[in-house]
């Protein structure tokens, strides 16, 4: 198990090669965290992604005959670009396998950087199998992605980060897939201050880390599609999790519609693009998952911002939605002229955009002299959609059916 001593000397090793990522308290969330809520903007990485302190650290402790032979790594696509870039930076060859559902723009990125690309299998598992068997067939060195001690070392520099740039800091949230980053960063932290809690967070389609806790005893599990693929593992590191269970206080899971919800607030508030495991750790303090006071110091922690821009639309979509700004009625209305039009009159006076109109008779289950009409609408939120169905209401108009929300929080 690495050291603090580990952690401050790769913190020297490192330190030249990194961007200095910024801790700044947001006051734009004061509405729905409360508390005094910080960023740390791992997400500004060149890469993208706080994976860089990790490979760093690991490729610089290469001999000369190790570069020679090259490297070989699995990653559902943030370690991969790390490791990608800085192995090219170094003249060191590079071999990322990733999983075949890794987001296009992760895989163009790991291309880009001067990596040999290999897809294999649907889950971050099996791409590890995949490049086991590689660095036995190839002769290659392995840079794990998080179940190393001089990459969980580079992690916990982001710890010296946060005592140095918030040294009154009382708790810091982190989202947790392998475990390497809140491993080491907790290592770091609460070796020099102990006092400081830790919650680490996880999605509720893959909670490797929180069914390891309750078995007392690493385990693997099965995964499910989740927006935060970042952290989806099947299983947490053997080197990290003792680092877990000693350092970290909480393990949280949040449900898929608070991380959409946190994606679209950090887009509006904070005008900066998160991908869905970097926004966890928000997405739990939104969702009431932890519980924090007014006079506490909270850093989340934004671990990464590598999204497919097509997921990012979906999950705007998504995200308005959860937000009560998307909604879908299904109105019934006499089939007689000038139905329709009065219809989208009192949706404009009553201030909603109409998105998309379908309008149909022989498809519906409807009598013969009605027809209809299903209106997607953009509106200010939860309170607006409820305004338009009581006006619908007096005037006589069937809504039967409305999507939406039937919650704030989840």
């Amino acid at each position: 198990m690495p050291s603090l001593s580990d952690v401050q000397a790769a913190r020297t090793r490192v330190r030249d090669q990194l961007t200095l990522t910024p801790l700044t308290r947001s006051r734009t969330f004061e509405d729905l965290v409360r508390s005094r809520l910080h960023f740390k903007f791992e997400n500004r990485h060149r890469t993208g992604s706080f994976k860089e302190r990790g490979a760093i650290n690991r490729l610089l402790h290469l001999t000369e005959e190790e570069k020679a032979r090259g490297v070989i790594t699995a990653s559902a696509g943030n370690h991969a670009q790390a490791v990608a870039f800085h192995a090219t930076r170094m003249g060191i060859p590079a071999t990322v396998v990733m999983p075949e559902t890794t987001p296009l723009i992760k895989v163009t990125n790991t291309r880009r950087h001067g990596a040999e690309v290999i897809l294999h299998g649907q889950r971050f598992s099996e791409a590890i199998e995949e490049s086991r068997r590689l660095e036995e067939e190839r002769g290659l060195v392995m840079i794990h992605a998080y179940d190393d001690e001089l990459v969980i070392a580079g992690q916990g520099t982001m710890g010296l980060e946060i005592l140095e740039q918030l040294p009154e800091v009382d708790t810091v949230v982190i989202p947790l897939g392998g475990g390497g980053l809140i491993g080491g960063t907790a290592l770091a932290v609460r070796s020099l201050k102990p006092d400081v809690r830790f919650v680490g967070v996880e999605v509720e389609a893959a909670p490797s880390a929180y069914r390891s806790r309750q078995e007392g005893q690493v385990v693997a599990i099965e995964t499910s599609e989740t927006l935060a693929d970042g952290i989806a593992v099947k299983r947490v590191g053997d080197r990290t999790f003792p680092l877990i269970e000693e350092f970290v206080d909480e393990i949280v899971l949040v449900k898929e519609e608070p991380i959409a919800r946190a994606i679209l607030h950090l887009l509006e508030r904070e005008k900066t693009v998160v991908e869905g495991a970097g926004a966890a750790g928000l997405a739990a303090l939104i969702s009431g998952r932890i519980q924090v006071e007014p006079d506490e110091n909270v850093v989340a922690v934004l671990c990464g911002g590598n999204i497919d821009v097509n997921m990012l639309s979906r999950i705007i979509d998504r995200g308005l939605v959860d937000d009560g700004r998307l909604a879908r009625l299904r109105i019934t209305v006499r089939d007689r002229p000038g139905s329709l039009a009065r219809l989208t009159d009192l949706v404009a006076r009553a201030g909603a955009n109409v998105l998309e109109v379908v309008h149909q008779r022989a498809f519906a289950d409807i009598s013969v002299g009605e027809v209809e009409i299903i209106m997607h609408l953009e509106t200010r939120g939860r309170d607006h959609v409820e305004e338009i169905l009581h006006l619908m209401a007096n005037r006589g108009l069937e809504v039967v059916e409305v999507v939406r929300p039937s919650r704030p929080g989840y």
